[in-house]
This record gives structure tokens, C-alpha cells and sequence, in this order.
């Protein structure tokens, strides 16, 4: 089993930056993909960003190109999600997802794609 801890979330004004990372313990070895999901109210769960085990893959909602940035560190199973210039519409809670995958340069959009969830973390935005 893999334990994923977000951390980070709170209430910004609109334009503010925030910092999200996610902590994976327990049965992390092999490769694996890592992604940021939000959810906000009344809606599905959506893609927010992704990073291949090797990092030479990173994909983005288009929403978030240009603002969020998504960075990984091996050495210690962590993941950030770096958010810039942020928008009221960026409100919901963000939840960090883990992937297992034989490819080092593979990093899923689809929820579906993912084996273990955190719990999430709210990020709220003020207009």
C-alpha cells in the first residue's frame, strides 16, 4: 500500500501564489507517475497536472498552462504543485494521485489511470 499527505492549501486573493506538495510513504519502490486532481463543488473531479517517474514528461489542463508548474523529487517520493496568478475559478479541494506504471516517461490525465489518492487539501480563492 502507498500512504499519499497533501500539504499547503488555504485561502488566497485572487492573483496570490500558493505551494501544494504531496508526501508518498509506504510500498513506494518501482516507477510511478504523479498527478494533482481538483474537485470543486457540484463538479467532476478534474485533471490538473502530471509528471512521468523520469520527469521528462509533464502535461497541464490547458486552464492552468503558464501558472502551475509541477515538480517532483525521487529522493524523497515528494511532488509539488507550484500555483502562480491564481483565479477564483481555481477553488476546490486538490487531491494528489499516484500511478504505477512500467514506463518512466508516462504520466496519466484520466482519474481512472491512478492507483492511490490523497485526501486532499482546499485551496480557496478571493476575488
Amino acid at each position: 500500500q502507498v500512504q499519499l499527505e497533501e500539504s499547503g492549501g488555504g485561502l488566497v486573493q485572487a492573483g496570490g501564489s500558493l505551494r501544494l506538495s504531496c508526501a508518498a510513504s509506504g510500498r513506494t519502490f518501482g516507477s510511478y507517475a504523479m498527478g494533482w486532481f481538483r474537485q470543486a463543488p457540484g463538479k467532476e473531479r478534474e485533471f490538473v497536472a502530471a509528471i512521468s517517474w523520469s520527469g521528462a514528461s509533464i502535461v497541464y489542463l490547458d486552464s492552468v498552462k503558464g501558472r502551475f508548474t509541477i515538480s517532483r523529487d525521487n529522493t524523497k517520493n515528494t511532488v509539488a504543485l507550484q500555483m502562480n496568478s491564481l483565479k477564483p475559478e481555481d477553488t476546490a479541494v486538490y487531491y494528489c494521485a499516484l500511478e504505477r506504471t512500467t514506463s518512466t516517461v508516462a504520466a496519466g490525465t484520466r482519474p481512472g489511470e491512478y492507483d492511490y489518492w490523497g485526501q486532499g487539501t482546499q485551496v480557496t480563492v478571493s476575488s
